[in-house]
């Protein structure tokens, strides 16, 4: 609280002091709309500021307010009483009013919600120490300087009544020294708080002021959370937001926390930025009507008026603005919900295009509601194809740099604020693929769309990023079912954009019986299922392996022939029964091996139980000696055939040598 001095000598322009010097008052007093002084002198001035009427006397005034001074001076001539009009003072009423108690030397409490007002309606009337020491300008500025800027609340308090007082709010930089203020208290540890915050309310949006109660300061026990000044600073309007942002980001605080704080910012001044009718956590979007929940979450541009479309337009162009460039500082469906917001209010081109590239740096994060973008421009397809078309080449571009620079030192493994894992590298690009997938099957039922844009989207990826084409395939099912005029021209263009190889065996099942599919494709599915049975009986050696695997297969392609039209079936009974002949000559050529196996055991044997009986003499002889070499040589033949070694090369010179024709004799 400051009291003026109620002795002063007055000036300016040579007016000398009237009868009224020394004047006593007990007050002021409010009658409807004007105010009068309590005194017994009859007033002789009327002051007319913002439809409110103050019945004043000249002299007060003119003591402390050079520019009342110089007003009086010349209205003095023309009318008696005097009759000015301040409507442009700042701080209106309110402000005029604490003044000119100042004047006359009443007490007047200081706080944080009058001292802006005051402080500018001070300076309007020119209350400066040439007149008098010590008057307003001086004391509101000692009382901003040691009381406001030291408290955190008086702080955010003083900025937020700064929006009605611009320019003058500017000029004498309060709202410079508030902003710098918040941001160096924003930035300090945590845990070295003193001053009263109001924190995060459980069920009140707005700030609770009286942060005089230990209730809205932080205890010693209890930990102070990172996020505690976001509530705070989400009063503030737009202008004064981005410059108490701008002075924290000079100051050094983490990016993530500054991308927290504008996404708390964004949620509470763009209410077609949340998604409205989540229950419980759930998301209420679906694939039968996403685009009627996404324009009733959004609300029509129509039932804004234009004053608040441009000032939502200036909200989101100023968020953009100020979002730090690091990756991952907030979250790809804010994102993308503020690109929603900024084509349908039609933002600037080039901050559109500098939140696509946002877009296309975590696209991998995406989630197909928050893809699913109206087309707010002239265009016959429901949803926005082309936005989603530049996201993906600003996420290739994106994936393309970080490959090239193998120099430079990848982005840490780390969970951003929101605690949502970064994902890079191929990974992302199968997490793209998989969003692209589902997007082209919820796209792909507007019958507007064209062949084009859906085969341009679907080949946007490089082949690399699928694995499997299942969610290609459902998509092409799907735009077939949604169009079904197409020439079987077009539905071949439309079937290149998959791999058949690629395919599950639960997808070429339904591909097989798929009327839609032109017969070329039917063709390709059956062959590379055929190539893939090949494939499996040809690696016998791991029968066994492949045994308890293979057979759910055979009973799922034995479903699969069933549901084929009658000439694949003739065509594939015909592959299957030459597979069946292969496999049955191949057994065969094993049966007789065995059979001229156990034919020479039985002979050998047989010659062995002959040459036993007799003498010793015979059992010697060349004809013995070359037998038993014939023999060794046969059973060494034997089993170098079983084993697939080639016949050793110095036996056949000695077994042609000796004896060949007595063995054809003896055995004949």
């Amino acid at each position: 609280m400051w009291e003026s001095e109620s002795d002063g000598r007055g000036g300016g322009r040579d007016l000398e002091p009237d009868k009224h010097d020394g004047l006593k008052t007990d007050g002021f007093e409010r009658r409807d709309q004007s105010w009068f002084v309590s005194s017994d002198i009859p007033s002789d001035l009327l002051v007319k500021v913002g439809g409110v009427s103050f019945h004043l006397h000249k002299y007060p005034l003119l003591s402390r307010s050079g520019r009342m001074n110089r007003i009086i001076y010349e209205s003095s001539r023309e009318s008696e009483p005097s009759l000015v009009e301040l409507d442009d003072l700042p701080g209106g009423p309110e402000a005029f009013e604490l003044a000119a108690k100042f004047c006359y030397g009443i007490a007047v409490d200081l706080t944080a919600s009058n001292i802006s007002g005051l402080r500018c309606a001070a300076e309007y009337l020119e209350m400066t120490e040439d007149l008098e020491e010590g008057n307003l300008i001086f004391k509101t500025e000692a009382f901003l300087s040691y009381v406001v800027l030291s408290s955190w609340r008086d702080s955010i308090v003083v900025l937020k009544s700064c929006e009605s007082l611009s320019p003058w709010a500017e000029n004498l930089q309060i709202v410079r020294r508030c902003s710098e203020s918040i941001a160096w208290k924003a930035c300090a540890n945590p845990r070295g708080i003193r001053w009263a915050y109001t924190g995060r309310p459980a069920r009140s949006s707005s700030p609770r002021w009286n942060g005089d109660s230990k209730e809205s300061s932080p205890s010693r026990s209890q930990p102070v959370p990172p996020d505690w000044w976001f509530e705070d600073v989400s009063i503030l309007r737009i202008d004064h937001f981005v410059r108490v942002v701008t002075a924290i980001k000079v100051k050094g605080m983490r990016f993530e926390l500054i991308g927290a704080a504008i996404m708390h910012y964004a949620s509470k001044w763009l209410p077609g930025l949340t998604k409205e009718g989540a229950q419980g956590g759930e998301e209420p979007w679906n694939h039968q009507g996403g685009l009627h929940l996404i324009v009733a979450g959004t609300g029509s541009k129509d039932d804004l008026s234009s004053g608040q479309i441009r000032e939502q337009r200036m909200v989101i162009e100023s968020l953009i603005s100020i979002i730090p460039p690091q990756k991952d500082c907030v979250s790809c469906s804010f994102l993308l919900r503020l690109l929603r917001l900024a084509n349908m209010l039609k933002v600037a081109p080039a901050l559109v295009t500098e939140l696509e590239k946002r877009v296309g740096m975590q696209l991998e994060q995406a989630t197909l509601p928050d893809l699913l973008i109206p087309s707010f421009h002239k265009s016959e397809t429901l949803y926005d194809v082309d936005l989603v078309q530049r996201l993906l080449e600003h996420f290739l571009v994106q994936e393309q740099t970080e490959s090239s620079s193998p120099g430079r030192e990848p982005y840490p493994e780390k969970h951003s604020y929101e605690g949502n894992p970064r994902a890079s590298g191929p990974n992302a690009k199968t997490r793209v693929a998989r969003l692209l997938d589902s997007y082209l099957t919820e796209v792909s039922r507007d019958r507007n769309l064209s062949l084009t844009k859906f085969q341009v989207l679907a080949e946007a990826l490089p082949e690399s990023a699928r694995t499997c084409d299942d969610g290609l395939y459902r998509a092409v099912d799907s735009y077939l079912k949604a169009h079904p005029a197409l020439t079987e021209h077009e539905r071949k263009r439309l079937c290149r954009v998959m791999d058949c190889q690629k395919l599950s065996i639960d997808a070429c099942m339904h591909a097989a019986q798929n009327e839609r599919l032109p017969l070329r494709v039917v063709v390709q599915v059956l062959f590379s299922e055929q190539v893939k049975i090949s494939n499996a009986i040809a690696s016998s050696s791991l029968k066994e392996a492949v045994e308890s695997h293979y057979q759910p297969m055979i009973s799922a392609r034995k479903q699969l022939l069933e549901g084929t039209p009658q000439s694949f079936q003739e065509g594939w009974a015909a592959a299957k029964k030459d597979i069946n002949t292969l496999k049955f000559e191949l057994e065969s050529m094993k049966a007789k091996y065995l059979e001229l196996q156990n034919d020479m055991d039985n002979l050998q044997r047989q010659f062995e139980k002959m040459s036993s009986t007799k003498p010793s003499k015979q059992s010697s002889s060349p004809w013995s000696t070359g037998w038993k070499k014939l023999s060794k040589l046969t059973k060494m033949t034997g089993e170098a055939h079983e084993m697939g070694a080639p016949m050793p090369s110095t036996a056949a010179p000695e077994a042609t040598k000796k004896g060949p024709r007595r063995w054809r004799n003896s055995i004949s």
